[in-house]
Protein backbone atom coordinates (compact mmCIF):
# COMPACT_ATOMS: atom_id res chain seq x y z
CA UNK A 1 0.00 0.00 0.00
CA UNK A 2 3.03 2.32 -0.17
CA UNK A 3 1.74 3.77 -3.20
CA UNK A 4 -0.97 5.85 -1.08
CA UNK A 5 2.38 8.03 0.29
CA UNK A 6 2.37 9.33 -2.86
CA UNK A 7 -1.29 10.64 -2.54
CA UNK A 8 0.02 12.37 0.71
CA UNK A 9 -1.15 9.77 3.40
CA UNK A 10 1.60 9.12 6.21
CA UNK A 11 3.01 5.51 7.04
CA UNK A 12 0.97 5.54 10.17
CA UNK A 13 -2.98 6.08 8.56
CA UNK A 14 -1.68 3.31 6.41
CA UNK A 15 -0.53 0.86 9.06
CA UNK A 16 -3.74 1.33 10.76
CA UNK A 17 -5.49 0.91 7.87
CA UNK A 18 -3.87 -1.80 6.60
CA UNK A 19 -4.35 -3.47 10.36
CA UNK A 20 -8.11 -2.35 10.58
CA UNK A 21 -9.48 -3.23 6.99
CA UNK A 22 -10.78 -6.75 5.53
CA UNK A 23 -7.62 -8.70 3.83
CA UNK A 24 -9.90 -9.30 0.91
CA UNK A 25 -10.38 -5.13 0.91
CA UNK A 26 -6.79 -4.44 0.83
CA UNK A 27 -5.81 -7.22 -1.94
CA UNK A 28 -8.45 -5.63 -4.19
CA UNK A 29 -6.99 -1.92 -3.38
CA UNK A 30 -3.41 -3.35 -4.46
CA UNK A 31 -4.92 -4.80 -7.62
CA UNK A 32 -6.64 -1.92 -8.41
CA UNK A 33 -4.04 0.89 -7.51
CA UNK A 34 -4.35 3.36 -10.56
CA UNK A 35 -8.13 2.86 -9.97
CA UNK A 36 -7.45 4.25 -6.91
CA UNK A 37 -5.52 7.00 -7.75
CA UNK A 38 -7.49 8.14 -10.14
CA UNK A 39 -10.64 8.43 -7.47
CA UNK A 40 -8.32 9.81 -4.89
CA UNK A 41 -6.84 12.36 -7.65
CA UNK A 42 -10.45 12.88 -8.39
CA UNK A 43 -11.56 14.74 -4.93
CA UNK A 44 -7.81 16.36 -4.75
CA UNK A 45 -8.61 18.31 -8.07
CA UNK A 46 -12.43 18.86 -6.72
CA UNK A 47 -10.68 20.73 -4.11
CA UNK A 48 -11.63 17.88 -1.04
CA UNK A 49 -9.06 18.77 1.87
CA UNK A 50 -10.16 15.67 3.69
CA UNK A 51 -9.49 13.35 0.54
CA UNK A 52 -7.11 11.01 3.05
CA UNK A 53 -10.21 10.84 5.73
CA UNK A 54 -12.55 9.88 3.37
CA UNK A 55 -10.57 7.11 1.72
CA UNK A 56 -9.59 5.81 5.64
CA UNK A 57 -13.66 5.80 6.00
CA UNK A 58 -15.34 4.86 2.85
CA UNK A 59 -12.22 3.14 1.07
CA UNK A 60 -14.32 0.79 -0.84
CA UNK A 61 -15.94 3.47 -2.33
CA UNK A 62 -12.75 4.15 -4.24
CA UNK A 63 -12.82 1.05 -6.18
CA UNK A 64 -15.72 1.98 -8.10
CA UNK A 65 -15.66 2.76 -11.82
CA UNK A 66 -13.89 6.20 -12.42
CA UNK A 67 -16.91 7.32 -14.06
CA UNK A 68 -19.43 6.39 -12.00
CA UNK A 69 -17.36 7.55 -9.27
CA UNK A 70 -17.29 11.10 -10.84
CA UNK A 71 -21.24 10.96 -11.46
CA UNK A 72 -21.70 10.88 -7.96
CA UNK A 73 -19.85 13.98 -6.69
CA UNK A 74 -21.06 16.04 -10.49
CA UNK A 75 -24.66 16.12 -9.59
CA UNK A 76 -23.71 18.57 -6.75
CA UNK A 77 -22.56 22.37 -6.94
CA UNK A 78 -19.18 21.58 -6.80
CA UNK A 79 -17.95 24.61 -4.40
CA UNK A 80 -21.24 23.56 -1.68
CA UNK A 81 -19.97 20.16 -1.85
CA UNK A 82 -16.40 20.69 -0.94
CA UNK A 83 -17.31 22.48 1.93
CA UNK A 84 -19.93 20.25 3.19
CA UNK A 85 -17.56 17.29 3.01
CA UNK A 86 -14.41 19.43 4.33
CA UNK A 87 -17.23 19.93 7.28
CA UNK A 88 -18.24 16.72 7.72
CA UNK A 89 -17.36 13.37 5.99
CA UNK A 90 -20.23 11.50 6.71
CA UNK A 91 -21.99 13.34 4.35
CA UNK A 92 -20.82 10.89 1.89
CA UNK A 93 -23.02 8.20 2.42
CA UNK A 94 -25.80 10.67 1.23
CA UNK A 95 -24.63 10.95 -1.90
Amino acid sequence: MKFLEKYGFNKDDIADFLNNSPKKLIDEIKKSKKLVGENINYLKELGVTNYQEIFLEYYDMFLMDHSNFVNIFAKYEPQDLIEKLNKNIRVIEYL
